[in-house]
């Protein structure tokens, strides 16, 4: 073996140099470097990336490409059929090993045992590891042998077999053969006439150091208010908001779990919001899980039942959904935070996509295809998982009879209306006795705020308790119709 011959590093969903275990493992073999990353969009089986993850890519390939930069190396980018360009940078630069993080959806599990079958008769040494999870979605397995499908069972047996490896060292050098590849520009992953991008220009930095400066922010002292400060969505700082660093793997849940271990036996951080903060970590793996055994997550339903389900199509009450115009104060400043900032606060998701999938009777899967668009951390796990787990398809779902009340809901977790006031700025003007209700007030406070019911801010799309009795009339159909839920 030449030790000239280069190691390519193939980065995907893992877009940091810290605490990688495909950018350490080929730094190991001592040879030189070249890192690569491919666009490839079509992709057999693979989900194109909705327009607001594309934004986020765009930074987040920028900042890696500076880093890289900052270590003597140099970002190969490239476009097309993610076999045939990784195959052009071999013959180019004549690497004799390709190492990457391994990917968990059917299409990109396939597509990376395709091209190591392909290149290891030729010699080349290829590896993948483990970048994304704490743990690969087949390795825990329930006393019956099959994967878990109820999450606390999952958390339990997780936090008892889990065991946080070393921390891999950042690279001090990536220099390697330099070859031909696209600007980041030329991806046209940045959105143009219109730029719609401003609001996420001001909230996010992409990028490594972005997403270590989040968890510090957080484990800072955040974490301690968080199993309260989490349902809380007027709080800056009641969740950790690393949810796009993750998607793009620039954190690591190593990183976190270790960062979160290493400040309470410090006595820098308390049990209580730890472990809170640490659970909805590994219901990202539970998700993982449940995408792995269900390939198809995004678009059938988890539980058979629902296959009976009748939804209603309503493309004009989908649309007053998708702009924030439904009526129901809560659900408007969390579909208005979503379009403006690409995220938005999870108590909020639950509400507006009950509000869909039950008010409104209209089917998941536009919501999920809605939110897979407009979020910066749409994730092919968590994504399709958490609509499931509200409509009630999913697995250890909420019970399909639970109905959040919008107006109840946002008088419980948003009382002085502080989140409502941000992203509804029209209904500033209301009393918090009607911030959630604006239809209850009397034309002498509508007159005050300066709210003209209708036309100021819309009426609601359907009373609520009327929404309630057709979802439940709508459900008890559908068990009638097909297995048991």
């Amino acid at each position: 073996m030449s030790r000239a011959a280069p190691a390519i590093v193939w980065f995907r969903e893992d877009l940091r140099l810290s605490d990688n275990p495909a950018v350490h493992a080929a730094v190991s073999t001592g040879r030189p470097v070249v890192c690569v990353f491919i666009h490839d969009e079509d992709a057999a089986g693979a989900r194109p990336l909705g327009g607001a993850s594309k934004w986020w890519l765009d930074k987040s390939l920028r900042a890696l490409a500076e880093d890289i930069g900052s270590c003597g190396g140099q970002l190969t980018v490239r476009r097309g059929p993610a076999a045939a360009c990784l195959d052009d940078v071999i013959t180019e630069t004549g690497a004799e090993a390709v190492f990457w993080n391994r990917r968990y959806e059917a299409g990109a599990c396939e597509l990376d045992a395709s091209i190591k079958a392909a290149l290891g008769p030729r010699g080349i040494d290829v590896q993948s590891f483990n970048g994304r999870l704490l743990m690969e979605p087949w390795s825990l397995k329930t006393g019956a042998g099959g994967y878990y499908r109820v999450f606390t069972p999952f958390w339990k047996a997780l936090k008892a077999a889990y065991r946080v490896p070393e921390a891999l060292p950042r690279p001090r050098r990536l220099d390697g053969p330099r070859i031909d590849g696209l600007g980041i520009a030329e991806l046209g992953l940045h959105p143009e006439m219109p730029d719609w991008s401003g609001g996420m220009e001001t909230a996010w930095m992409p990028g490594e150091a972005g997403a270590a400066a989040r968890l510090a922010a957080f484990l800072g002292g955040p974490v301690d208010q968080y199993p309260e400060g989490r349902d809380r969505p007027a709080l800056t700082d009641g969740t950790s908001a690393l949810s796009p660093h993750l998607r793009f793997g620039e954190v690591g849940p190593a990183q976190i779990w270790r960062a979160v271990m290493s400040g309470m036996e410090a006595g820098r951080i308390g049990e209580d919001g730890a472990m809170k903060f640490l659970s909805e970590i590994v219901w990202r793996e539970f998700s993982y899980v449940l995408l792995f055994h269900n390939p198809d997550l995004a678009t059938r339903n988890y539980n058979q039942g629902f296959d009976h389900m009748t939804w209603r199509q309503d493309d004009a009450a989908l649309a007053a959904w998708q702009r924030g115009r439904t009526g129901y104060p809560v659900v408007d400043a969390g579909m208005r935070q979503l379009w403006q900032t690409g995220w938005m606060h999870n108590r909020v998701r639950m509400i507006v996509a009950s509000f869909l999938t039950k008010h409104l009777l209209i089917d998941w899967r536009a919501g999920e295809a809605w939110f897979w668009d407009t979020l910066v951390d749409a994730d092919p796990a968590s994504n399709p998982a958490s609509w499931q787990w509200v409509a009630g398809s999913g697995a250890d779902a909420a019970p399909y009879f639970r109905v959040f009340n919008p107006i109840t809901q946002g008088q419980k977790f948003d009382a002085d209306g502080a989140y409502v006031r941000r992203w509804c700025p029209e209904l500033a003007g209301l009393p918090d006795k009607f911030i959630h209700a604006p239809w209850m007030a009397d034309d002498a406070t509508l007159r005050a705020a300066g709210v003209v019911p209708g036309t100021d801010y819309p009426e609601p799309l359907v009373e609520h308790a009327r929404g309630r009795e057709r979802a439940l009339a709508a459900y008890a159909q559908m068990k009638e119709g097909g297995p048991e839920c």
